[in-house]
Formats: C-alpha cells, structure tokens, sequence
C-alpha cells in the first residue's frame, strides 16, 4: 500500500469504527433514489427510463469537471437484439414410450432464450451431472456418453474439490455451450440447484417471458449450433428421471453437498415448439475519466465499473409492476458517482487515471461490459485493474466484505492490507454455488486479460447478518421491493466507499502493475492480451 493511502486510512478510520472522511452514505443515498425512482421505470436496457437515468449522471459528470472518455462524449453505442417468447404459441413435452405428456410452461418448465431455440425439437435426453468439462482438473461430466443430437439434462453446480471461481468460469454461458457443442448435444435443459437458488421458483418463472438480450455482432456469437435451453422446476424433476433407478431426491442431496453426480441416459425424450420474436434495439454505456498527473502512468486506467440497468416493467408482486433496482444496482452506480464527486472536491491526484464506467445490459447477460471490454474507448492494454460493484447490500453493520476473485491476482492481496488497516476482514465467495463471480460485469475484464475484483458486503457464514442477506436477496432480489422505500445502513455504505476509495487509490498510485497469481487459471487471459 502506497503511504499515502496508508496514511488517508489513519485518519479515515480509528479502530475499525468508521468514522468517514470523504462520505457519509447521505449523497450516495440520494442518488439511488433519484435513479430508483418509479419515473425510470425500473431502467430496462435501452429504455426511456434507463436512457433519463444515464442523462442524470452525465449531467453530474459534468458538474464536476469529469472529462468524457467515451466514443460519443460520454456515451458509447452498444447496439443489442431482443428475442422474446411467444408461449401461447410453444409447447413442450416429454415423450415415453410414444405417450407424450405436455409440460405446464411457467409450473413445470420455461424456455430459456439465452440459447436462441429452433423452431422444432425433438430429442433423447441424456442426464450428465453437473455437464462440466474441466481440464485443468481432469474433470468431464461427458466422458464416455453418446450425447449426438440428443439434450444434456444437468443440475446446476459443480464438485467441492473446484475452485469457485474455475467452476463458475466454466459455469458461464459461452464456456457451458462450448463443452455442450463438443460432446454433441443439441441443446440443454437445466435444472436449478435447490441449495443455490437465489428465488423461487415463482418469481423466476414469473417474468420468464421478459425479451432477452443478445449483442449485434459475429464476434459475440455464443451459442451457435443450440436449439434448445429450458429451465425445469426441481420440484418436478422426478418426471425425467422415472425408470432410471434414481430420484431427484438423491441427485439434489449430492448436488447440495457438491459431491460427483452420476450420469446415465433418461428414459425420455423431449418434443419442443417454439415461436419467438425479435427486434433491434440500441443502448449506451457511460464513459467518464479523471486523468492522472504521473508522466509515465498516466496512460494507464484503473477502472471502476457498474452497471444501470435493471430489469424494467415486469408482472406485478403485491400489485407493483416497477422494478426499480435500488441496490441492483443503484448502489454501484450512485458510489461511482460519489467516487469522482470525493476526488474531484478534494482534489486528490492519481498517478493513474481513473476510468469511471456505468454499462448497460449487465441483466441481459453482461451485454454492456462485454461490448466495452471487446471494443474499449481506450487503448486495451492500458486498462490495469478492475474494481466492480454490483448491489453492495449495505444493510448490515460493516465487519466483512466478500472479495470475488480474492485468490486470483494480487489485487485481493492489496484489498485485504486495506481490511487489515480498516479492521474489516476480507473473505473469498463463501456460496461458491451461486456463481458470482461470472455473473457481474468484472468477468469480462477478466476473459480479456485484465485483473479485477467485486466487493461486495458480507457476513459471516451462519451469522444473524449472512441471515439478513439470504432474506433480502429471497424478498427483495428482482423484485419490486428493491425500492429506496428500504432500510438500510449510511454508515455501512459510507465505510464500503471509503474502502473502495482507499483500493483506488492504492492501485492508482502504486508503480507495479496488478499482476495474476502464477497459478491462476485466469492469468491465460493476460498472456493471450499481453502485457
């Protein structure tokens, strides 16, 4: 840590009671109400709403003298296509013994259409574990099974002995589709991992007909070759394993425990019909820079990222349509703000320049920072770090931060000597089951070579506050609770700023480069950029 910002934590913290300087949570507060508000709509990507919302932190932008660093000023083009199921016109069966059985679409089974599907499907279905193929751990859920133009069945998850996030790394959409395509299948049916679902299964069916998202362009074509994604509900799952010798029973309770799942061809096949309808549609992300004063590092970015966007207008809970996205993500985008509001009005000089960026589409599949991490508004190889934040949760007292990618690079080394100075202990993902880190915007600097981290507020596993978490992410995660009409604590929210401040810094100042561990899987990515 650099002495300046060892010193700056002294006098921002006195035994771990915090007691900040540049933040006392009330701004950071204030902006996520204005960008909540039912006015925006909930901010869907390419909205009206998200477009009025993006207006009011660029004209913040410009009230401070923060320069524009995107490929319009402040903005930068990301031009998406939408595909929406038609499910009064789709239907999808299992067929035994030349009986099919039509599925309920919503109870039963949805449609996923982050794999565009085929007009018609009809397959045998093959249940292969965890479907991962893992080389680096001489691991592969599709050794020795025929999967030629047939459906992969698998639960969600991955073995205890892979690190959580390799597994999530392989858990993505393209790497998942990857392994998929090269064992012959044609298409997926996913079955949620009971102990890692973030819903119910009623809320993640309700709005399972919302238009998904996809970016325009070859270079972003993920799934070419699938015909078919569907989600099925656990709590029918037995019906695709009838004549097997196995329950769903038995699979959730080793899925639960991440131990090794078998794989055995299902007495089955499935039969789909799907209508689908697609139109273009055009977002922004939002670019900003605070240049830095050192002639030889000024060139280089530390970038700090989070996404606008929320899930928009869907089907009413207790009669509220509007999913106004407080926390997701109103909290990383109002911090953001008052990152450049504290730097700029205390005019702290970086060594580095600080690349603030707001993306769109992280909801539709991590659209915006994919498109700005393939087509960056500045040189590629000048970006050194990511620092991502993602719905903070500020609603517990501030005695943990959960790092994502903590054990990948050396910035999780610098995150915790900042901890260790803030008495804030810094821990690794500790629900390895729900994917985090692959499923906010940081893993797209990663995938192309850029060390990066999110930060999130955490509890201890088992503790009254990791309780207060999982209850606010089954209650109010994309839903229309997740308003500002919220409690939550400024205190909390002013340390976590003051942290992130602190790590900006750091890194912004310190002459050596962020660097992946040696024995990182993700340091490949780095080699394949360069330096």
């Amino acid at each position: 840590m650099s002495p300046r910002s060892f010193a700056l934590l002294l006098i921002t913290f006195t035994c771990g009671a915090q007691a900040a300087e540049h933040f006392d949570g009330k701004a950071w507060w204030e902006t996520v109400r204005v960008i909540s508000d039912d006015k925006y709509e909930g901010r869907d990507t390419g909205s009206k709403g998200e477009r009025q919302a993006q207006e009011y932190i660029v004209g913040k932008l410009k009230a401070l003298g923060v320069e524009p660093a995107g490929s319009d000023g402040f903005y930068q083009s990301v031009k998406l296509r939408t595909l929406e199921i038609d499910e009064p016109r789709c239907q999808l069966s299992l067929v035994r013994d030349g009986h099919a059985q039509q599925l309920n679409l919503g109870e039963q089974a949805f449609f996923s259409t982050r794999f565009p599907p085929a007009p018609k499907v009809d397959a045998a279905l093959v249940f292969v574990g965890y479907g991962l193929n893992i080389p680096e751990k001489n691991y592969n859920d599709f050794a020795g099974l025929d999967l030629k133009n047939k459906v992969a069945v698998i639960l969600t998850g991955s073995p205890a002995d892979i690190p959580a996030a390799l597994s999530a790394h392989y858990q993505s959409r393209a790497e998942r589709w990857k392994a998929l395509k090269a064992a012959g299948a044609i298409g997926v049916i996913q079955i949620p991992n009971p102990a890692s679902m973030d819903l119910p299964w009623s809320r993640m069916s309700l709005n399972r007909n919302h238009a998904s998202m996809d970016l325009i362009g070859p270079e972003f074509d993920e799934t070419a070759g699938a015909k078919l994604a569907v989600t099925f509900n656990p709590a029918h799952a037995d019906l695709l394993l009838q004549g097997t010798g196995h329950t769903f029973e038995e699979i959730a309770a080793l899925g639960k425990d991440r131990k090794v799942l078998p794989h055995f061809p299902l007495n089955v096949s499935v039969s789909a019909t799907t209508v689908t309808h697609s139109q273009n549609v055009e977002s922004t992300n939002i670019v900003a820079r605070i240049s830095g004063t050192d002639r030889k590092l000024k060139d280089e970015y530390v970038v700090l990222s989070a996404h606008i966007d929320h899930v928009g207008i869907g089907e009413p809970i207790n009669g509220d349509r509007i999913y106004n996205g407080a926390m997701d993500n109103g909290s990383g985008s109002a911090l953001l703000l008052d990152i450049a509001r504290s730097l700029k009005q205390s005019h702290t000089a970086l060594k580095r320049s600080l690349l603030l960026v707001w993306v769109t589409g992280e909801e539709k599949g991590l659209l915006g920072s994919k498109y700005f991490a393939e087509h960056p508004t500045v040189a590629a190889k000048s970006m050194v770090a990511d620092i991502n934040t993602d719905m903070f949760l500020p609603i517990v007292p501030l005695k943990v931060l959960t790092v994502y990618g903590l054990a990948e690079s050396d910035l999780g080394d610098r995150a915790t000597e900042v901890g260790n100075h803030l008495n804030v202990k810094m821990q690794a993902d500790p629900l390895p089951l729900l994917n985090v880190f692959i499923r906010s915007d940081q893993y797209n600097f990663v995938r192309h070579g850029v060390p990066s981290l999110m930060i999130d507020v955490g509890a201890v596993p088992g503790s009254p506050e990791a309780a207060t978490i999982k209850t606010w992410r089954t209650e109010r995660y994309h839903a229309p609770s997740d308003d500002a009409n919220q409690p939550v604590d400024l205190a909390t929210a002013a340390g976590y700023e003051e942290v992130i401040r602190a790590l900006v810094i750091e890194i912004a100042d310190n002459p050596k480069r962020p660097q992946w561990k040696q024995d990182s899987f993700f340091r490949r990515y780095s080699q394949v950029a360069g330096p």
